[in-house]
C-alpha cells in the first residue's frame, strides 16, 4: 500500500542509517562543534554515525571532548519544505521535544517562511514529539508502522499528539556535568549528584522538559530501579508489548537491561539503539534508557494533582 504521505525526522530520533533508508524516512540533521579548537575538535553533522562510530565519537568525549549541539539552520528547513512542497502528498515532521530544543519552533518558522515565498498554504505538518533520543525512537517506530497502514497525514498528526503522552521514559546518566554544560539541568542539581556520586535517573514531564525521578548508587542499582519502573508503569491496554533500550556506548549494559525487562513480560518485543551524536553530546557515555508504551501519562498527572488538592482542602 503506498503510504499516503511523506514522513520525515530530525536525527535525535536515535533512528540508524539502515532504519531510515527501511523506513524510508528523510531525516534533518542536527549539528555538533567543539569551539575554540585549533583543529576544529569534536565536530560534524549528525549524520546518525555514518562517518564517526559510536565508539570513537563517545571516546573522544571520554578524552575532554566537550561539544555543543545546533538545530538545523533556517537554510535546511526551508530547503526540506520546498522539496517536500513538489510532492503530490502531505508531509509530517517529527521534532525534537519543543521543552530542550529550539527544533520544533525553527521547523515552524522554516514553514512560515516557504509558505509566504510560495504564496499558499502547504499540505505540511509539524509535530512537537515533546521526546528525544530512545523515547523519540519508540514513537517513530510505531509512527512508521502507523502509516503504512495507510492512515492520513491529519489523522498520523492526531495519533502522535495523544500517543506521545502514552511513551513512559527513564533513563540513566553517569553524572549530570554535560547536561549541565548544556542548560537542561540547574548546576546546583548537578553539583549535589557529584558530591553524592549517585547516577541520577531522568523522565520527561508532559511540557517535554527533563525531570530528576531520583538517584541511585551504582549503575546496578540503577538498572533494577529501571526494571521495577517498567514493571510499574508498562500497559498494553493500547499499545503492543514493546520496550526500546538505549546505550551511550554501553551495549552490555544494555543488553542486561533488555533481558532484565524480558523476564518481566517474555511476549515483549525489545528494540535495541545507539544514543545518537546529538543528544550524547548533552549525556556523555554511559547513559542507559527504557522507554515503552503504558497509560496516558496526562491521566496519570491528573490524577496526583487531584490526590494532592485534595490533601491541601481537607
Amino acid at each position: 500500500m503506498k503510504a499516503k504521505f511523506n514522513l520525515m525526522t530530525d536525527s535525535t530520533c536515535d533512528f540508524s542509517i539502515q532504519d531510515i533508508e527501511r523506513s524510508g524516512l528523510t531525516f534533518l540533521p542536527f549539528t555538533y562543534t567543539e569551539a575554540g579548537k585549533p583543529d576544529g575538535g569534536l565536530s560534524g553533522l549528525d549524520d546518525l554515525f555514518q562517518s564517526m562510530s559510536a565508539r570513537d565519537f563517545y571516546e573522544r568525549i571520554r578524552w575532554g571532548a566537550t561539544p555543543k549541539t545546533s538545530q538545523p539552520s533556517q537554510l535546511v528547513y526551508e530547503e526540506a519544505f520546498r522539496k517536500a512542497a513538489e510532492l503530490d502528498v502531505p508531509t509530517v515532521l517529527m521534532t525534537i521535544s519543543s521543552g530542550i530544543s529550539g527544533g520544533y519552533n525553527g521547523a515552524c518558522t522554516a514553514l512560515d517562511r516557504v509558505q509566504e515565498e510560495l504564496g499558499r498554504e502547504l499540505p505540511i505538518y509539524i509535530v512537537d514529539t515533546l521526546l528525544a533520543s530512545t523515547s523519540f525512537y519508540l514513537l517513530l517506530e510505531e509512527g512508521v508502522r502507523q502509516r503504512d497502514r495507510g492512515v492520513t497525514a491529519e489523522e498520523f498528526v492526531r495519533w502522535a499528539e495523544d500517543a506521545r503522552y502514552h511513551v513512559w521514559t527513564i533513563f540513566m546518566v553517569d553524572n549530570l556535568d554535560t547536561l549541565h554544560r548544556g542548560g537542561r539541568i540547574p548546576k546546583s542539581v548537578a553539583l549535589v549528584s557529584s558530591a553524592l556520586d549517585a547516577k541520577p535517573l531522568l523522565s520527561w514531564k508532559l511540557n517535554g522538559e527533563l525531570t530528576i525521578l531520583g538517584v541511585t548508587r551504582g549503575r546496578k542499582k540503577g538498572m533494577r530501579k529501571m526494571r521495577e519502573y517498567y514493571e510499574k508503569h508498562r500497559s498494553q491496554l493500547q499499545y503492543p508489548a514493546v520496550a526500546a533500550i538505549g546505550n551511550a556506548d554501553c551495549e552490555n549494559d544494555g543488553l542486561r537491561l533488555g533481558a532484565m525487562v524480558a523476564d518481566i513480560d517474555d511476549s515483549a518485543r525489545i528494540l535495541t539503539s545507539t544514543i545518537g551524536p546529538t543528544i550524547g553530546c548533552h549525556v556523555g557515555p554511559g547513559m542507559l534508557s527504557c522507554c515503552f508504551w503504558g497509560e496516558d501519562r496526562r491521566e496519570k498527572q491528573n490524577a496526583i494533582a487531584s490526590k494532592v488538592k485534595g490533601v491541601r482542602q481537607g
